[in-house]
C-alpha cells in the first residue's frame, strides 16, 4: 500500500453516546444524565484503494462508527470527512449523491433482501433511485454486475427470490446491489460471519479481486483477525468504543495475544 496515496475518507474525534432510561425514582431524585459511550473520542482514516479492518468485540462500537459513517446516526461530537468535505454539512440531497458513492454490505443478506422482490429487481433498485437509467439499461446493469459477482447464468438467477437462493448466493447478491452504482467505498458489516467456512473463502476472495480490479476502498468490520488479516493493508481494534491499535495487517496477526488484551474475542487468533 502507497503511504502516499490520498485519504478518502477521515474519522476525527468521532464520539457517540446513547442515554440511558431512568425509572421514574431515579429521574425524580437524580438529575444526573447518565449515557452508554458507544463510541469514544474515535479517529482513522482510510487511503483510496485501501483495505481497513475495524476489528473488536462484540459491543465494542463497531458498528456503530460504520452507522456513523454512513449518517444512519448522528454523532454527539466529532467529523468525518470525505475527500476533504464534512458529510455533517451535507444537505439531504448532497447526502442522496454521497451514498452513491459510499456503500454498505450488511451482516445478514437474508435481513437485507426484501421477500418480495426478485433478485434482480434488488440489485437494480438503486439504480432506479439514483440514476436515470430506462429499464432496458437497468436490466443490462443487473445482470452484468451479478456475472461479475458470480451470479450466473445472471438471466435466471435474476427471476429468483431470496428465499430460493443458497447463503453463499444470498451474500453475492447484496454485494451486487452495493456495487451496481460503482462506488469508490464499501462498508462490509460483519460481512461472512453468517456463512460456512468453504464460503467464507469465496466471499473474501470476490472481495479481494474486486478491490483490485475497482480500486475500491474497503472499511471491514469483523471480530476475527484471521478474517480481515488475510486481505486488509491495515486493522483498527476497538475495545469499549475506543481505538486501541492500529497496525498492519501482518503485525496484527502476529501480535494476537496482545490484542487479545484489547478485547479481541480468542476465536480471532
Amino acid at each position: 500500500m502507497d503511504k502516499d496515496m490520498e485519504k478518502l475518507l477521515e474519522i476525527k474525534n468521532l464520539t457517540k453516546h446513547f442515554p440511558v432510561d431512568k425509572g421514574f425514582l431515579a429521574q425524580l431524585f437524580s438529575k444526573e444524565k447518565r449515557v452508554v459511550h458507544a463510541v469514544d473520542d474515535v479517529s482513522f482514516f482510510i487511503r483510496e484503494g485501501e483495505v481497513l479492518g475495524l476489528a473488536g468485540e462484540s459491543g465494542c462500537g463497531k458498528t456503530t462508527t460504520g452507522r456513523l459513517i454512513l449518517r444512519l446516526l448522528e454523532p454527539t461530537s466529532g467529523e468525518i470527512s470525505y475527500r476533504g468535505t464534512s458529510i455533517f454539512q451535507n444537505t439531504r440531497e448532497e447526502m442522496r449523491r454521497l451514498r452513491e458513492k459510499i456503500q454498505v454490505i450488511f451482516q445478514d443478506p437474508y435481513a437485507s433482501l426484501s421477500p418480495r422482490m426478485s433478485i434482480g429487481a434488488s440489485i437494480g433498485h438503486p439504480l432506479k433511485i439514483h440514476t436515470s437509467y430506462g429499464p432496458a439499461e437497468i436490466k443490462d446493469r443487473t445482470q452484468e454486475i451479478m456475472e461479475k459477482v458470480g451470479l450466473s447464468p445472471a438471466d435466471f438467477l435474476a427471476r429468483k427470490y431470496p428465499h430460493q437462493l443458497s447463503g453463499g448466493q444470498r451474500q453475492r447478491v447484496v454485494i451486487a446491489g452495493a456495487l451496481v452504482l460503482e462506488p469508490h467505498l464499501l462498508l462490509a458489516d460483519e460481512p461472512v460471519s453468517m456463512l460456512d467456512v468453504s464460503i467464507r473463502a469465496e466471499i473474501l476472495n470476490l472481495l479481494a479481486d474486486l478491490r483490485k480490479t475497482r480500486q475500491i476502498s474497503i472499511i471491514f468490520i469483523t471480530h476475527d483477525l484471521g478474517t480481515v488479516g488475510y486481505f486488509a493493508d491495515r486493522i483498527a481494534v476497538m475495545y469499549r468504543g475506543k481505538i486501541v491499535a492500529i497496525l498492519s495487517a501482518e503485525t496484527a496477526t502476529k501480535e494476537g495475544v496482545g490484542l487479545l488484551m484489547a478485547g479481541v474475542h480468542p476465536e480471532a487468533i
